[in-house]
């Protein structure tokens, strides 16, 4: 398909997609939009900024057109979940972008924000609603939405509900959805949980999977600092300073990480902002509509915050904390080198996240170019403090930690609730905590050797490395 009129979409859908100057579909859309429109089961894998809102926007959009049923109070014709306020919010813009010319009445379920004016938007129905997952079951527990009239049901970003602990929410949701309708589940990789979820939730689904000319690796320059932890907010804003930044995007781990960040890049001179799932909406939107306007060109963020940040402009992404989640790099840096422009992804490596770099080298296939010395233990001293997911510290390396609950995303991201579970794990150990997967990562108590640093593997590694999709499009 080399055009949007050769899908046979609604006059008004196509009035709406000129304007908005979409001439040509992207890989996503063109593989997609035949298939919704044939009313099958769709699993995606695409990353944000593949065009895969359009993609299944459009024909649920046309179906709606196609279809004009006056909804049942309480109740919602499509349904769309996804794991942050602002990619819900996004979503939802897109929606009514191209669906201007139709007269859809649509709304947003998302925590942050007060309630009543979210149950207000359903006393009458709707034809399109888009949520976060806990807000979503808070609004059904409240008795202020029903699921029986839900014609498509969407689930975005599938393996980031799972890193932010969703998936029992949404095995919720799905378990209230009317056995007769259409589903579409996107993920930009296919850890078996998302590839098990979506062999219960869809039937004979249509697989898509775009195969990017240029992969992320490709069109950004990486490099890693080595560099003690100590001293990691000096060179943060030694980089900032003297690098060409137009905007950049500074990752940390934790949300008590991100503020400390920002009180120094502030100290030195620098105007810096974070967002973080203790911020409320308002704030949250201000702030990224200051990053986005080129008010603040310094942004800091944790990665569930980040999920849903689409920025035009992004020159510079900096990894304060490598990730101790190897695809959570790769969305990080995806962030940069958007819409086919370049990128700098720089990352600052102290020597316990040494193990962290040696699984992200081994994920993309490639050694990360590396300046700097890595950080020495002292003689005789203790190993680093082993962390888990969100940043927290164990007291021995391997040991359980107690308190799987991450407060990041807020009462109504449950996905912060719930983060002590891990990617590739559905079950809980004996003390009901989820196995954690730092505890393979010992640190060594000697000091490394003074030679070269060791480079990971070109070649894939493991069987399991098969079944991980990763570096789609934007």
């Amino acid at each position: 398909m080399n055009s949007f009129n050769d899908f046979g979409l609604a006059e008004p859908i196509l009035r709406a997609l000129t304007e908005e100057k979409y001439v040509t579909p992207t890989p996503i859309q063109a593989q997609t939009i035949p298939l919704l429109l044939a009313k099958r089961d769709v699993i995606g894998i695409a990353q944000t900024g593949t065009g895969k809102t359009a993609a299944f926007a459009l024909p649920i959009l046309h179906h709606l057109a196609a279809n004009r049923v006056r909804p049942q109070p309480k109740t919602c014709r499509v349904l769309v979940l996804s794991p942050t306020r602002e990619l819900s919010g996004q979503i939802l813009d897109s929606f009514r972008a191209y669906g201007r010319h139709l007269r859809i009445h649509s709304a947003l379920a998302i925590g942050g924000v007060s309630m009543g004016a979210q149950v207000r938007s359903l006393l009458n129905g709707l034809d399109v609603l888009v949520a976060t997952p806990g807000r979503l079951l808070d609004l059904i527990q409240s008795n202020a939405l029903r699921l029986s009239g839900v014609e498509v049901f969407v689930l975005d970003e599938a393996d980031r509900m799972l890193d932010m602990g969703f998936i029992r929410d949404i095995r919720k949701i799905v378990a209230k959805l009317p056995a007769q309708r259409q589903t579409l589940m996107f993920s930009a990789t296919m850890p078996e949980d998302i590839a098990e979820l979506g062999r219960q939730m869809l039937k004979d689904p249509a697989k898509v999977s775009v195969t990017p000319q240029a992969t992320t690796v490709e069109r950004i320059a990486q490099r890693i600092v080595h560099v003690d932890r100590a001293s990691k907010p000096k060179m943060l804003s030694d980089l900032i300073q003297q690098e060409k930044v137009d905007r950049v995007l500074v990752f940390t781990r934790t949300k008590h990480g991100a503020d400390k960040v920002v009180r120094g890049l502030n100290k030195d001179g620098i105007s810096a902002e974070a967002i973080h799932g203790n911020k409320s909406q308002n704030q949250r939107e201000r702030v990224l509509k200051d990053f986005r306007d080129g008010r603040v060109r310094t942004l800091v963020a944790t990665d569930i915050a980040a999920r849903g940040i689409d920025v035009e402009g992004i020159s510079h992404v900096i990894n304060f904390d490598l990730p101790n989640i190897p695809e959570s790099y790769v969305h990080r840096i995806g962030r940069t080198a958007r819409a086919g422009a370049d990128g700098i992804a720089i990352s600052l490596c102290s020597h316990d996240e040494l193990p962290f770099l040696r699984d992200i080298e081994k994920l993309i296939r490639m050694a990360i170019p590396a300046t700097g010395t890595a950080s020495q233990p002292r003689p005789g001293a203790r190993p680093p403090q082993q962390q888990d997911r969100n940043g927290r510290g164990h007291g021995r390396p391997g040991q359980q930690q107690r308190n799987a609950k991450s407060r990041d995303g807020g009462r109504n991201e449950r996905g912060g609730q719930r983060n002590g579970q891990n990617r590739g794990h559905g079950r809980n150990d004996q003390h009901g905590q989820q196995p954690d997967r730092q505890s393979r990562h010992q640190v060594p108590h000697s000091a490394p050797s003074q030679g070269p640093r060791p480079i990971a593997s070109t070649q894939p590694v493991g069987s399991d490395f098969a079944k991980v999709s990763f570096m789609q499009p934007r």
